[in-house]
């Protein structure tokens, strides 16, 4: 029996998904639940083990290529006479119970197929209207999209419409990967070019929209962080001995911003046009560098956990991240993030908001440097382990005094904390 392996569905926002790897070739042996491919979305790379047993017979998915979920990348021939169950939706990460093809449903409200050539998807909304508008491919490919993902929604074709009536400039903007004709211009002996992967052309728009979307401002702060840097040298070796994962900075950090956060609600907030969307749970996004890109899973619910379990999330979601094992789950709903930066040496930085929330929290390097500290004695100079924060926020929502204030809750959290109390069971 030959079995069809398809293009999964790896969650309800996402339509298609691009092959990055084939772990076995035609002729190979493959057993039930061995991984088959690896294939990469615009929110995780994924593992894909095959649904059934077999040989491969014929592979269709070229690598780099993306397709459309629940299109035949694959097919594998078994001697199993028994049909795969049907599954529509798939969890990255996850085992893949099957991948049989299915015949893709056609809306009848779709409109007629149209060829964009700049790989993004557009619904059939925006497809509809941009054909009732006489809109060339060509035009459609240059509005920036400010949807899920730099998606172009309904609004984005409107105000393109409405721009280009009245000679407006901001139409021509367009969604942060244009083409100059630099690539066919310069002498190919002398230069390399290379196609950016999924993950790279995802983060490059999202930046992008960024910029676009929000009115960047930041102000930055000095924490001495010398009292948690020791803490965390004298109790480390008994913490993971105990726990099973080490003690680190981005633990304590995670933790004053929730605290802040509960005292300045707005921050833990989006915007949707004059609408502001403020979220009830606390959903602590932490960067994580893997490969050649970055995702930010959050940890959920922070206003509910302790040091501890704060700890335990972010070790969990930094392996899972390290390890390809994230799920789409994993991935959404930060409602506030932090990078560090301060991991690779550098002091302070810039970073840009991580959308759509409304505020990012940089973190720099920590350092020892001699400062003047206030003691019964007077003044003196003493050797300390500092660090630099610098928080960029969305102006259009908060405004400087409010930030300014956060970051400095932030400050005060961190170099009054105590973690002996939070952690007098495990030290």
């Amino acid at each position: 029996m030959i079995f069809d392996i398809v293009m999964p569905k790896m969650g309800e926002s996402l339509t298609e998904g691009t092959v990055l790897e084939w772990k076995k070739q035609v002729g190979d042996a493959i057993d039930k639940d061995e991984i088959l491919l690896e294939i990469a979305t615009d929110k995780v790379d994924s593992e894909i083990p095959s649904p059934v047993g077999g040989t491969v017979v014929e592979i269709i998915g070229e690598i780099n290529k993306t397709y459309d979920v629940d299109v035949v990348i694959a097919r594998v021939e078994t001697l199993d006479d028994v049909q795969a169950p049907s599954i529509k939706n798939v969890d990255a990460g996850s085992p893949v119970r099957s991948l049989r093809a299915t015949t893709p449903q056609v809306s009848s409200q779709k409109s007629p197929p149209m060829s964009f050539g700049d790989e993004r998807y557009y619904s059939p909304l925006v497809r509809s209207i941009a054909i009732q508008e006489g809109l060339r491919p060509e035009e459609l490919q240059r509005i920036p999209g400010t949807g899920f993902r730099s998606r172009v929604s309904k609004r984005d074709v409107l105000f393109y419409l409405e721009a280009r009536g009245s000679g407006s400039s901001q139409s021509a903007k367009m969604a942060g990967l244009e083409a100059t004709g630099l690539a066919e211009k310069v002498n190919p002996d002398e230069v390399e070019i290379i196609e950016m992967d999924s993950m790279r052309k995802s983060i490059a728009k999202h930046m992008r929209n960024s910029i676009d979307t929000s009115a960047h401002v930041y102000v930055t702060s000095e924490v001495d962080m010398t009292s948690i840097m020791t803490y965390i040298s004298e109790n480390n070796d008994t913490f993971k001995a105990k726990v099973g994962h080490s003690l680190t900075v981005t633990h304590f950090i995670a933790m004053a911003v929730r605290d802040a956060l509960l005292d300045f609600p707005l921050i833990n907030s989006s915007l949707d046009g004059a609408q502001i969307v403020r979220h009830k749970h606390l959903n602590v996004g932490i960067a994580v560098a893997v490969g050649n890109g970055l995702v930010v899973p959050p940890v959920r619910n922070a206003e509910d956990k302790s040091l501890l379990q704060i700890s335990d999330d972010i070790s969990e979601i930094v392996s899972k991240a390290r390890n390809k094992k994230l799920t789409l789950e994993d991935l959404e709903g930060a409602t506030f993030s932090i990078t560090n930066f301060g991991v690779f040496g550098n002091l302070a930085g810039y970073p840009i908001i991580n959308q759509p929330n409304v505020a990012i929290l940089g973190v720099g390097a920590i350092k020892k440097r001699p400062v003047v500290i206030e003691t019964d004695a007077g003044d003196e100079i003493a050797i300390r382990q500092i660090c630099v924060f610098t928080l960029g926020f969305d102006h259009r929502l908060v405004d400087g005094a409010m930030g300014g204030q956060f970051i400095e809750t932030i400050v005060k959290n961190l170099e009054t904390a105590d973690p002996t109390k939070e952690l007098v069971e495990i030290v």
